[in-house]
C-alpha cells in the first residue's frame, strides 16, 4: 500500500462530504472494483477507498445524526427568506456543509431543532430583513421561535399552526402585517405569545383567549382593532394591549384574577372597570389611561402591591377614598371627573397627579409637610376646584420637588413653576367655582 495513503500529513488534510459516507458504500459495492479486485492496483484502491468510507462513517456519523432531513431542508428555506441588515453578519456562521446545530441561533436536542432565534440579539445591533419562510412550520419539534427587531415584513406564515410543541413565540420589533393567525390560539403548548410593535391590524382572534395555557400576551403597538376577548386562562400574567384601536367594555369576568401586569393604555375601550378590578388581587403594574372607561374606583385597588398606578385621561367619577396609606409610588389619576375632597391617605405617593379634575376643598396639611421635606416628588393639583392650602408665601419647596396649583378657587399662595400646558391663568374663573358649589 503506497504510504502516502496512510501519513499522518495526508489523512488530516484529506477532506470528505459529510454526505460521502452515505452513498460511498453502496457505490464501492457496486463497483468493478469488487467484481474484478485482483486486478493490479485496484484491489489496494478499493480497501484504501473502504477505509476511508469506514472512517468517515465513524468520525461523521454523529453529525448526521445531530439533524433530521427534514428540519435540515426547513432551514436552507429559512436562510433564502432572510438576509443580514447592513452591519449584521448574523448568517455567517449559517453554512450548510457544516453541523446546523452549530449555527447561531439553532439549537437542537438530538436530531431535531428544538430553539430558533433568528438575529443577532445583543441591543442595538442591526436585525434581518426579508419574509419569513412558511418552512418555520416544518421544524415541527420547535418549542421557541424568536426574531429580533428589524425589518422583516409579510404576514405570519399559516404554517405556524404546525408548531405542535411551541411553547415561546416572539416576532416583536419589525414590519410584520396582515391579520393574527386564528390557528395561533390552537397551540395548545403555547406559553407566551409576543408580536409588539409591528403592523398587525383585524381583531385578536377569540381563539387567542381561549388558550389553556397561556401566561404573557403581548400585542402592544399595533393597529389591532374590535374587542378584549375574554381569557380562560388561569395562569395569564401579563397583558399588554396598549397603543392599537381597540373599542368596546370589558366584562367583569373576562380577564383572570391570575394577571400581575396588565396595560390598556391608548385604546377606545369605554364602561366600567370597577367590578372587574375588584377582582383583580395580584396586580403590580396597572396602565388603563387614554380610553374611555367611566364609573368609580375600587379603593381596594389602591392597597394592591402596585409599582404604577395609570388611570389618567379616561372619564371616571366619583370619590377617591383610600382605606389604608397609599405606598404605590407613581399614581396618576388626572384628567377625569373625580370629585370630592383630596384624601390624606395619598400624601405617601412620591408622584402624585389629581389635575384636570373637580377636587374640592382644602389639601390636607401632610401633604405640605411631606413636600416641604422632599417626600413628595411631584404633586400637581392644577385645574381642580381647590379652596386652601396651608403654605406660608416664604416657603421653600426643595429643588427636587414640583408643586403646581394654579387653576383653582384660591389664589395660591406660593408661586411655583407649572407644566406649560397648565396655562396662564392663575385662579379658576370665580363663576365656575360659585356654580361649582352649588
Amino acid at each position: 500500500m503506497p504510504s502516502f495513503l496512510l501519513s499522518p500529513s495526508y489523512t488530516s488534510s484529506f477532506s470528505v462530504p459529510s454526505f460521502f459516507p452515505l452513498l460511498c458504500l453502496p457505490a464501492l459495492l457496486a463497483s468493478p472494483l469488487m467484481a474484478r479486485p485482483r486486478m493490479p492496483g485496484r484491489g489496494i484502491v478499493f480497501y484504501v477507498l473502504v477505509f476511508v468510507c469506514l472512517a468517515q462513517i465513524q468520525c461523521r456519523f454523529h453529525v448526521l445524526a445531530m439533524l433530521d432531513p427534514l428540519d435540515f431542508l426547513a432551514l436552507q428555506s429559512i436562510r433564502k427568506s432572510l438576509e443580514d441588515m447592513p452591519g449584521s453578519n448574523f448568517f455567517a456562521s449559517w453554512d450548510f456543509t457544516a453541523d446546523p446545530c452549530h449555527f447561531d441561533g439553532v439549537y437542537c436536542d438530538t436530531d431535531r431543532v428544538v430553539a430558533l432565534n433568528l438575529g443577532d440579539p445583543r441591543a442595538g445591533s442591526p436585525g434581518l430583513t426579508g419574509r419569513l419562510d412558511p418552512a418555520i412550520g416544518k421544524l415541527s419539534a420547535l418549542s421557541e421561535f424568536t426574531v429580533v427587531p428589524g425589518r422583516i415584513y409579510g404576514s405570519l406564515p399559516q404554517s405556524f399552526s404546525n408548531l405542535k410543541n411551541i411553547r415561546f413565540l416572539g416576532v416583536s420589533r419589525n414590519f410584520i402585517s396582515g391579520e393574527i393567525p386564528e390557528h395561533l390560539g390552537r397551540l395548545r403548548t403555547l406559553r407566551t405569545l409576543d408580536l409588539s410593535y409591528n403592523q398587525l391590524t383585524g381583531r385578536i382572534p377569540s381563539s387567542i383567549g381561549a388558550s389553556p395555557e397561556l401566561s404573557n400576551l403581548i400585542l402592544c403597538h399595533n393597529h389591532l382593532s374590535g374587542s378584549v376577548p375574554s381569557f380562560a386562562s388561569h395562569t395569564l400574567t401579563r397583558l399588554d394591549l396598549k397603543h392599537n384601536s381597540l373599542t368596546g367594555t370589558l366584562a367583569p369576568n373576562s380577564l383572570p384574577p391570575s394577571l400581575q401586569y396588565l396595560s390598556l393604555s391608548w385604546n377606545n375601550l369605554s364602561g366600567p372597570v370597577d367590578r372587574l378590578l375588584n377582582r383583580m388581587n395580584q396586580l403590580n403594574y396597572l396602565d388603563l389611561s387614554l380610553n374611555r372607561f367611566t364609573g368609580i374606583i375600587p379603593p381596594r385597588i389602591f392597597s394592591l402591591p402596585l409599582t404604577n398606578l395609570q388611570l389618567e385621561r379616561n372619564q371616571f367619577t366619583g370619590a377617591v377614598q383610600p382605606g389604608n396609606q397609599v405606598t404605590i409610588p407613581t399614581v396618576d389619576l388626572s384628567h377625569n371627573e373625580f370629585s370630592g375632597q383630596i384624601s390624606p391617605m395619598f400624601s405617601t405617593v412620591e408622584n402624585l397627579y389629581l389635575n384636570n379634575n373637580r377636587f374640592s376643598g382644602r389639601v390636607p396639611s401632610n401633604f405640605v409637610d411631606r413636600l416641604l421635606a422632599a417626600r413628595i416628588q411631584i404633586l400637581y393639583l392644577q385645574h381642580n376646584y381647590l379652596t386652601d392650602i396651608e403654605i406660608t408665601p416664604t416657603a421653600k419647596i426643595p429643588v427636587s420637588s414640583s408643586l403646581c396649583l394654579q387653576y383653582n378657587c384660591m389664589v395660591p399662595p406660593i408661586q411655583t413653576p407649572c407644566p406649560l400646558r397648565s396655562g396662564k391663568q392663575i385662579t379658576r374663573p370665580t363663576a365656575q367655582c360659585n356654580q361649582w358649589r352649588g
